[in-house]
């Protein structure tokens, strides 16, 4: 077989050795998702704590990354220190390890039982857990399986003098194995999985154990490089990975010079070159772990100030009035909480311009700053939220400000719901639009501006009764929603007429037209609740919009026009 072929069923192999570990991974998460993060909150209270729950999730998931964005998840919410953080972090490193303790050994031969197995578990299991499990133990298989592939592709490189050559060359230097380790380690975004490769080459004799233990040091410090990706903009997912890469390179640059000593201890440890590799891949977490565990206060300052927090100004999701000290005087509290619900509806007005602007220019560069804008009204909806349940908590609180902090919480959700509308339906319709080159008609492009010009309008009123409780101002905007109910309808009246004279415009773009004034009713429906609750305090709101039975038609009358 020549050396093309041997690469090239080597990198197959490889990618159902990926594979294999995926499927492990998500069933996992599937299976026991809830549970690993109950266990990961364990680890909140000590270091030493938040090891031990890094280094068992870890185990069980096989991805250190995975427990990292957990981790990152607890930061982000309040509920964990950097700290903290970067034990689970160092525990989760040793976690990795284990899973390459356990395929060290020859089990090859349990492989089809591990397969056939999960096949029977994922297809004639009755409950969701029982067909997870059973996608766990089908990973488990074909990854050794795809070790046992690697190892029979791997034999004729002995009598491959070409193979051995670039071997041999990769191999004279330490730190072109690391480099080249860690690259691999960010393409394959595991480990675990190179470290298997390392240990079946080191097997077959392929490499020295040197480069065998510089190739782990590699695949350790590029196992960093798909956490810090993941970490997106998140600051603290970004420090996060920043300790675990200094702790990283502390690590290699104290090895690299220790090497041929290090591989001379192995050999002497343990005559398997697979298991020299395991094992020097937990001893050398397990060091990093005791060396670090009583350095994470002095590492996370350094994290905090080479990566420091972004203005708050920068970051309109960032609640800017929120005071948890202020709770215990429910007043100000509920004060501070109106403040951040009129950014929500800035956020919610720029949203709505955004939309227009981008329909009308046909701009796909606007439509992408919808998403953005809609996590920012997410997070501050989710801050308010928390704080007005806080608030609710406190003892002797009266009964109107108990009533305030309900109608700031029912506008705040329906604030958000406008968010989604805008996001999830009217960005996709505009953007279908873009994209198949439509265009509406100049008659129903003026009547979809008018729809939106009467909706800002709304919510302006809206914001006014929010802030003021004025019961007139209330019934205004309620009568709105009617109005707005009649423009839907004369849109959708209109278009028709347009359907039947044959416009090509409209014949287009007819199902777009007809979504579109829907959503936008959606959202006046959405904006003009706020006027509920004062109506009904003030007693202008009836119960229901229908007649008694023998009222109506029966009767002779027409149903009055409901406020």
């Amino acid at each position: 077989m020549s050396a093309t072929f041997i690469l090239l069923h080597l990198a197959g192999f490889v990618a159902l050795l990926l594979w294999g570990m995926h499927m492990v991974h998500t069933g996992i998460v599937r299976a026991f998702g809830g549970h690993l993060r109950q266990a990961l909150a364990i680890g909140l209270k000590s270091r030493w704590k938040a090891f031990l729950a890094g280094l068992g999730i870890t185990a069980v998931l096989q991805s250190s990354t995975a427990t990292a964005l957990m981790s990152t998840s607890f930061i982000a919410g309040g509920f964990m220190s950097l700290v903290t953080a970067l034990a689970v972090t160092l525990g989760a490193n040793v976690g990795t390890t284990l899973i390459v303790q356990v395929l060290a050994f020859n089990v090859v031969a349990i492989a089809p039982l591990f397969v056939l197995a999960g096949v029977i578990a994922f297809n004639k299991g009755g409950k969701t857990r029982t067909r997870d499990l059973g996608r766990v133990a089908i990973g488990i298989g074909l990854i050794l399986l795809a070790l046992h592939l690697i190892i029979a592709t791997i034999e004729p490189v002995e009598k491959a003098r070409a193979l051995r050559e670039l071997f041999a060359m990769l191999a004279g230097d330490p730190i072109i194995d690391i480099a080249l380790a860690a690259l691999l380690t960010w393409a394959a975004y595991s480990s675990v999985a190179v470290v298997l490769l390392i240990m079946t080459l080191a097997a077959q004799q392929i490499i020295p154990g040197e480069a065998a233990l510089a190739l782990v040091l590699g695949a350790n410090l590029g196992n960093v490089i798909p956490q810090y990706l993941a970490a997106g903009t998140s600051i603290a997912a970004k420090r996060l990975a920043l300790g675990n890469l200094i702790i990283r390179m502390v690590g290699c640059v104290v090895a690299i010079p220790l090497l041929p000593w290090l591989a001379g201890a192995m050999a002497a440890l343990e005559a398997s070159p697979a298991r020299q590799v395991a094992d020097f891949h937990t001893l050398f977490n397990l060091a990093l772990a005791l060396l670090f565990i009583g350095l994470l206060d002095p590492l996370a300052r350094l994290c905090t100030q080479l990566l420091p927090a972004a203005p708050a100004s920068d970051d309109p999701g960032k609640p800017q009035y929120l005071k948890p000290a202020a709770v215990e005087t429910p007043s100000l509290a509920l004060a501070d909480a109106a403040r951040e619900v009129l950014r929500m509806v800035d956020i919610v007005e720029a949203m709505l311009r955004t939309f227009l602007e981008a329909l009308q220019k046909d701009d796909r560069k606007l439509l992408a700053k919808l998403p953005a804008m809609d996590d920012a009204l997410d997070r501050l909806h989710s801050a308010v939220k928390l704080h007005l349940t806080a608030i609710s908590r406190q003892d002797g609180l009266g009964e109107a400000d108990r009533k305030r902090c309900s109608d700031i919480l029912a506008f705040t959700i329906n604030l958000e719901h406008v968010g989604d509308i805008l996001d999830r339906s009217l960005r996709a319709i505009a953007a279908k639009k873009i994209k198949q080159r439509l265009s509406f008609s100049p008659e129903g492009l003026q009547e979809i501006a008018d729809m939106h010009q009467h909706l800002l309008d709304n919510l302006h009123l809206a914001t006014s009764v929010f802030m003021l409780g004025d019961l007139q101002a209330a019934r205004t905007l309620l009568a709105e929603k009617d109005r707005m109910r009649e423009l839907e309808q004369l849109a959708t009246s209109n278009h028709l007429r347009r359907l039947r004279d044959g416009l090509p415009q409209s014949i287009e773009t007819s199902t777009l037209h007809l979504d579109i004034a829907r959503d936008l009713k959606r959202i006046a429906a959405h904006i003009t609740s706020v006027a509920y609750p004062i109506l009904e305090q003030g007693g202008a709101l009836r119960r229901s919009r229908l007649l008694d039975e023998g009222q109506g038609a029966a009767s002779g009358e027409r149903p009055a026009k409901q406020h």
